[in-house]
């Protein structure tokens, strides 16, 4: 469904350009058509280009404090943002438009399998450049589509369970990975209040806020309401959820997130107590899984073969 609606927009887009370079041919008397064009293409990326600038003014605005090991110097918050921007272009215009995964060079792969969770809004698309480092590791994995996009985040359970389902019967295995990004964090903690530990052996949520986002406010849908912060106090439905986790199922979880979050606010409502929490610093939130640290740190959580690991020593920065 989102891959519909996405082609649609860049269709739209795509008309808004050539009527803006009308435009400034007829009306601003721009004589060449290609300065036209270009023109108008700059305009459509500078309206992207605030949207980001939005959304990172509001998550500053409502955000935790910065440690100051991750604080920004003036290039770092350049790469910051246009990191996140390219990120966001990228997924939105190419990505989820085309949301096929790369398959694994063996169907044994090595290790447990990987099943792939996208957020709010999203489809499996999100997961190219993961899917691409999974495939050369020869990790068997798959996608799932959370439909319909503005559902209760409970409708996508049954979802998740299906494609775990259909992963071990295609694998043979009888456990997988979880890896989710944002809402799909919430989405496979659902999950696993549902069915239990049977058929997981790690959750890896990556940008997820586990205690809401006040940016979820100004969302629409049912799930964006679960995912809402007021008054710096998360909904109902999450507070639910964390009331029903033991401390052996948190103990499954590993929590990847940034402390430069643009989406999440806090950005503090990324760590969750009781499971393994791993900072980074100078991500933006769409950027989080195709950043070249944070990919290295997912192979690692996902090769992983002790039961306790050590968090990192140092620092991750921009």
């Amino acid at each position: 469904m989102i891959a519909r609606i996405l082609k649609w927009l860049m269709l739209l887009q795509v008309l808004a350009v050539l009527g803006l370079a009308y435009l400034a041919m007829q009306a601003w008397g721009v004589v060449s058509p290609m300065l036209a064009v270009l023109l108008a293409l700059a305009t459509l990326l500078a309206a992207r280009a605030l949207i980001v600038v939005r959304n990172f003014w509001e998550s500053r605005r409502l955000g935790s404090s910065v440690p100051p090991e991750y604080q920004l110097g003036v290039m770092g918050t350049m790469r910051l943002f246009f990191g996140e921007l390219r990120a966001t272009l990228w997924t939105s215009s190419w990505g989820m438009l085309r949301p096929r995964l790369h398959a694994a060079d063996t169907i044994a792969g090595q290790g447990l399998p990987v099943l792939l969770v996208h957020g709010y809004v999203c489809n499996r698309g999100y997961w190219t450049k993961l899917s691409r480092q999974l495939a050369r590791a020869c990790i068997v994995h798959d996608g799932v589509d959370l439909e319909p996009i503005g559902a209760d985040i409970e409708e996508f359970v049954p979802q998740v369970a299906l494609a775990i389902t259909e992963l071990c019967a295609r694998t043979g295995s009888d456990r997988v990975i979880l890896v989710a990004h944002s809402m799909g964090g919430l989405v496979a903690r659902a999950w696993l209040r549902h069915y239990g530990a049977a058929r997981v052996a790690r959750i890896i949520t990556i940008g997820t806020p586990h205690h809401g986002t006040a940016l979820a406010n100004l969302a629409a849908g049912a799930n964006a309401r679960q995912m809402s912060r007021v008054d710096g106090t998360p909904s109902g439905w999450l507070a639910q959820l964390a009331a029903s986790e033991t401390p052996e199922l948190r103990a499954l979880i590993t929590s990847i997130y940034s402390h430069h979050d643009n989406i999440v606010a806090p950005q503090s409502s990324a760590q969750l107590p009781g499971a393994r929490n791993i900072a980074f610093g100078g991500i933006g939130h769409v950027a989080l899984a195709s950043d070249a640290r944070v990919l290295r740190q997912l192979l690692a959580e996902i090769t992983i073969k002790s039961e306790v690991v050590q968090p990192p020593s140092a620092p991750h920065f921009a």
